[in-house]
């Protein structure tokens, strides 16, 4: 505990802030656009983050879907002495998994693996794994080990270990995910890395925030444990949430040069580290995108990039307060297909506040409070 202490004391602001910084890597369009891949396994596995939103997937067989635009990671270790992972940290889901030496196939072999002969402190929870994402799925079996998260030991933390993993997650830079919703989302019952952290008092606030950097690679960061000023301005608007399960919020109307474009009347969302775009029905978004002077093209919505800074804003009305993301911060340019929106079409009526918002909106997860905070990006 001592040790503990002595990390809480070197952190910012005198709090037990854990902070993990984020790297933004090579996505897996980029990798297969690159490769003269991206048509085909656009086609083969199309885009539908909301699937890993959808309860029936526990028992349901699909067609396993993309996120390819997934680039943020941070890096975690299990194990002792410690094995190094690249971890997505996501909202949308609760598991903690890794590759395993166990598992052979392609998604696996272009991954480090963890090896539990390797670590003294693992032990097997005689538990199978199956989770499915956007992304794609992976099956698998739990274990127990010492995971360290930003310096700090989360022991006997339940994580699983992958045995197969669908053919997209090769792309991937990512090693892994690390799930930060609600335990009751969690595969197998596993308890969730963050509801561990509270339980062993590593943190001050049972409060997690992530903020991604708006205008380059470098500063991204998710903090454990409280709120660093240092990555917002203004005040932070606290937004209770409409189901703890996910964080899930009610937006209650979408704008764009004042005039109503989706969500008439309200609609559900949740606010996801784990989903690059924002998404939406498909008639809502396709209408936004309309307005923004997008023009829809082999599932993507594309834009003259000198038009840019003469397209309107686009603003999220959310508990009384205005959430607006400019056209610099909703269009992507790539060297390859030109520019094109963060606008995407979802599987169902659920709304997915992604990256795209995340970037503008330093974003608060208080599980003490069950409520998401929102407040301007540095």
């Amino acid at each position: 505990m001592k040790w503990v202490l002595l990390v809480c004391a070197m952190v910012a602001l005198s709090e037990c802030l854990v902070q993990i910084p984020l790297e933004k890597g090579k996505s897996a369009r980029e990798t297969l656009e690159e490769q003269g891949l991206w048509e085909e396994y656009r086609l083969k596995y199309p885009y539908n983050p909301t699937i890993k939103f959808d309860q029936s997937f526990a028992v349901a067989t699909e067609s396993m879907t993309n996120d390819a635009d997934l680039t943020y990671y941070g890096i975690i270790s299990i194990g002792t002495p410690p094995q190094s992972f690249k971890v997505i940290f996501d909202s949308g889901s609760s598991n903690l998994w890794v590759p395993s030496v166990y598992c052979n196939t392609p998604a696996c072999n272009n991954h480090q693996k963890f090896n539990p002969r390797a670590s003294s402190t693992y032990r097997n929870a005689g538990r199978p794994l199956s989770i499915h994402y956007g992304t794609g799925s992976m099956t698998g079996f739990l274990g127990y080990d010492t995971v360290m998260v930003g310096g700090l030991p989360v022991r006997n933390q339940v994580f699983g270990l992958s045995q197969t993993e669908a053919p997209f997650m090769q792309h991937m830079h990512a090693d892994g995910i690390l799930g930060l919703a609600y335990p009751r989302l969690a595969a197998s019952g596993a308890t969730p890395v963050f509801d561990n952290m509270m339980k062993e008092n590593l943190i001050n606030q049972d409060i997690f925030s992530v903020y991604l950097s708006p205008n380059s690679a470098a500063g991204s960061v998710v903090t454990f444990g409280g709120v660093d000023p240092n990555h917002y301005y203004g005040s932070i608007s606290w937004i209770p949430l409409s189901s703890e399960l996910y964080w899930q919020i009610t937006v209650d109307r979408v704008t764009v040069n004042g005039q109503v474009v989706a969500c008439n009347g309200g609609c559900q969302a949740i606010v996801d580290t784990g989903t690059s775009l924002v998404v939406g029905p498909q008639n809502a978004i396709g209408n936004i995108n309309r307005r923004v002077g997008a023009m829809g093209q082999n599932g993507d919505y594309v834009v003259n990039c000198n038009n840019i800074y003469q397209m309107p804003a686009v603003t999220f009305h959310i508990h009384g307060q205005e959430f607006t993301i400019p056209a610099p911060a909703y269009v992507r340019r790539t060297g390859y297909y030109g520019c094109r929106t963060g606008f995407g079409n979802g599987g169902s009526n659920l709304w997915i506040l992604g990256d795209v918002f995340i970037r503008q909106y330093y974003s608060i997860f208080n599980r003490a409070q069950n409520m998401v905070g929102l407040a301007r990006a540095r």
